[in-house]
């Protein structure tokens, strides 16, 4: 004689099937993000935010900055302004010293 399962037992597995559609679904879209952080990344990382030309790197002062050949930007990476400008020396120290 077969069993007939119980409105409680046919809730608590219709429960468990939507919990792990919605995990499913929550993977899927963290890895939609994961994506298309990868995608503006290779889009953007090393570029120009003013002409969209491949930046290059050059030594200012011991500091690496990024240097646009096409516009000639100059483009600082965070903590990289208050290392040219420390202590008043060099070029940098003298503008700042002319703003403060």
């Amino acid at each position: 004689m077969p069993v007939q399962p119980s409105e409680q037992e046919d809730e608590y597995f219709a429960k468990l099937e939507i919990k792990k559609r919605l995990e499913l679904q929550a993977k899927r879209a963290q890895e939609v993000v994961e994506e298309e952080k990868k995608r503006l990344r290779e889009l953007h990382f090393m570029h120009c935010p003013k002409c969209g030309t491949s930046l290059s790197e050059e030594h200012l002062e011991g500091i690496a900055v990024d240097v646009c050949p096409a516009c000639h930007g100059i483009w600082l990476d965070d903590g990289e302004l208050p290392k040219l400008t420390e202590g008043g020396k060099g070029l940098f120290g003298k503008i700042r010293g002319l703003f403060s």
